[in-house]
């Protein structure tokens, strides 16, 4: 058989009326006027700062600080440089938002799976929260926390305590494990049992997808992360050694601790955002199509395995675009912690400002975090999406 004549390659056409020859000029055009325009501002701001007299440049992240910080995951002290303190602010942010995205998603599911409970008392409550939550301002919640925190709680020489758990104006405390290259084997079995895990997962997800053989989606991979975690405890020596806070003559000393601000901020921003989420995941479990449902109870699946294995994985397409919003404001909305005085980015340029003059390159620095934060989670939430979107055969 003789091989089909090759098309001949169409020839470009650079004339004005070629309607892509003129998309691209607009877009060069377009281009340019941005690029004159983020030029001039620049230009102009480095202009006026010149004729003030005004120093600028990030040459002082390379300065003693001068200043302490009272929350750091690492050592930080006055003589370290200013790099150091905006890490130390910009490792808070990240804290409070990832700590606060994993229990938004929990409270806000569960909420919002509520609202469909068979139990009159469930909903109204469920409904309570969300129109208690969503419609006071976070700034007003973050200060309620924060006056409870501080106000409510006792003193730290009469902190209350549950067992090795302190509870006092100066924070929670509560036990940690004494570090040792032992724990090393520990996070290695914790890994691998994540990563057998989500294997099983999706093996059992293709399997019920073939067959309709309903596997845990929960219970075992949880089983198998606990199991990975333990053997590599054992292989690493079982190291039990446990570092226990103690009340001393004036603080709370050993273990690990939580600040107020800390889980002021914590609290404020997950009780106000999942609300807004539990809004989301009901809007997606409605859309839905109610024959789904007819059809999972046709099938025998108990109300749980109906939400589970029926409608949740196809209300996802819907839940996860708006979901990605609430996560960005969430991180956003963290940088409203400064007004109760909690080390984020925002708290440190702002000292850093009244410092050292450098309020053009502080604000460019807290803008880029937050930037940077943004984009990483929305790039993370559209693979997620591309997951979990139903795929026609």
């Amino acid at each position: 058989m003789a091989d089909a004549p090759r098309t001949p390659p169409k020839k470009r056409d650079w004339s004005w009326r070629s309607q892509a020859f003129r998309g691209l000029i607009y877009q060069i055009v377009l281009l340019a006027l941005v690029a004159a325009t983020g030029w001039f501002l620049a230009h102009n701001t480095a202009e006026n700062m010149r004729v003030r007299g005004i120093q600028g440049g990030f040459d002082f992240l390379t300065t003693t600080a001068g200043f302490d910080i009272g929350e750091s995951l690492f050592h930080f002290d006055s003589n370290d440089p200013y790099w150091k303190a905006f890490l130390v602010g910009i490792v808070n942010t990240l804290r409070v938002a990832a700590v606060g995205i994993l229990l938004t998603t929990i409270l806000g599911t569960l909420i919002g799976i509520g609202r469909f409970s068979r139990n009159g008392l469930v909903r109204g409550l469920c409904q309570t929260y969300v129109e208690l939550f969503r419609n006071v301002p976070i700034l007003i919640q973050l200060l309620m926390w924060y006056l409870l925190a501080t106000e409510l709680l006792p003193d730290i020489t009469d902190a209350r305590h549950i067992g090795p758990f302190y509870l006092s104006k100066g924070g929670l405390s509560f036990p940690i494990p004494e570090w040792s290259s032992a724990h090393l084997a520990t996070l290695a079995g914790l890994g691998a049992g994540l990563v057998a895990a989500w294997a099983y997962r999706r093996r059992t997800q293709r399997r019920f997808e073939e067959t309709g053989r309903l596997g845990s989606l929960f219970f075992a991979p949880l089983a198998i992360v606990i199991v990975g975690a333990l053997i590599g405890w054992g292989a690493g020596g079982m190291p039990t050694a446990w570092e226990i806070p103690k009340k001393g003559e004036f603080a709370v000393e050993g273990g690990g601790s939580l600040t107020p601000e800390f889980l002021a901020v914590l609290m404020g921003l997950v009780l106000y955002t999942a609300a807004f989420v539990s809004e989301v995941v009901r809007s997606g479990i409605q859309s839905v199509a109610h024959g789904q449902s007819e059809a999972a109870r046709a099938l025998g699946l108990s109300r749980g395995q109906e939400m589970q294995k029926v409608l949740l994985p196809q209300a996802l397409r819907v839940i996860i675009p708006p979901m990605t919003n609430q996560y960005l404001n969430l991180t956003k909305n963290s940088s409203l912690a400064v007004a109760i005085g909690y080390p984020d980015v925002v708290s440190i340029g702002n000292t850093a400002i009244n410092q050292t003059g450098r309020a053009v390159e502080c604000i460019a620095l807290i803008m880029v975090v937050y930037l940077i934060t943004s984009l990483a989670t929305s790039v993370l939430m559209g693979w997620y999406n591309k997951k979990a979107a139903i795929k026609e055969r």
